[in-house]
């Protein structure tokens, strides 16, 4: 166990671009083989948009990575966290780990997204997709990312793990992003069995649908546990569904300009 945490704190930066790239292109490959939704769209197009937005995540990404290394190293130093007063065997600790930073780091900073006006608007864009596939996962406003990553941050002080957990958790968390929006359609029976412990294409897809109150269900990312705790589980009929927001209109989805402007944007009235 400690060689398998060993590999993913030693992982470079090249290998963890390589898996995201190999996550992504499998996903958008599959898509065109099993696709949930015949879209009608310029792909390439549609995906250039949300590209661009995933780079400038990655450009966040790397000054965060800086608070990061610092957060770790100031961890190690003052040996604080819940899992440095509880003595459980490795395994034990890596699956507690992960649970809550997929609370806090996920479920929880995913619903304030969509209950806080400001944070609601800022997460607007996420939403203005049209056309949800793999690439979607890639489609955030650079403060909705770094909101996300804050409360990372916070998951990983309460917790005090070590450093091999949290770039294990980013692994899994890549391969779910890409799996939950990707454009793929599972056998009904499969997708909905295994939406009783982790978040699935179909039960994400709910959460994409342009009116409440299903926009505001589904919040998990990877154990949708949370949502069935907290009563925000939904499941239907995805034929039901239509992407997009109904407060924005749907022919800016690809419009790269609007979509960064549209919290600062006082012709959208948001819900809130």
């Amino acid at each position: 166990m400690d060689n398998f945490l060993f590999f993913f704190e030693e992982m470079p930066v090249w290998q963890k671009l390589v898996w995201i790239i190999a996550v992504l292109g499998a996903f958008w490959i599959l898509e065109g083989y099993y696709a949930l939704v015949k879209f009608r769209y310029n792909k390439w197009k549609h995906a250039k948009t949300n590209f661009l937005l995933l780079g400038f995540v990655m450009l966040i990404n790397t000054v965060f990575g800086l608070a990061t290394a610092g957060v770790f190293l100031w961890l190690d130093d003052s040996q604080f966290g819940l899992l440095q007063i509880i003595d459980l065997p490795v395994w034990a600790e890596l699956i507690m780990a992960i649970m809550v930073l997929d609370l806090i780091a996920q479920y929880f900073v995913h619903y304030l997204l969509h209950k806080v006006k400001w944070m609601w608007r800022l997460h607007l864009i996420h939403h203005t997709d049209t056309h949800v596939d793999a690439t979607t996962g890639t489609r955030h406003h650079p403060f909705d990312f770094m909101i996300r990553e804050s409360f990372a941050l916070i998951a990983v002080v309460i917790m005090g793990m070590p450093v091999a957990f949290y770039f294990f958790y980013r692994i899994l968390s890549v391969f779910f992003t890409y799996f939950t929006h990707a454009n793929i359609s599972l056998p009904r029976f499969v997708d909905k069995t295994l939406s009783y412990l982790i978040v699935t294409p179909n039960m994400h897809k709910f959460h994409h649908h342009y009116q409440l109150p299903w926009t505001d269900s589904n919040y998990g990312n990877m154990l949708s546990i949370w949502d069935r705790i907290f009563g925000t589980f939904t499941y239907d009929k995805t034929e039901n569904i239509r992407y997009g927001i109904d407060i924005v209109e749907d022919e800016t989805s690809d419009n790269i300009g609007y979509q960064l402007g549209i919290p600062f944007n006082r012709s959208i009235k948001t819900k809130n």
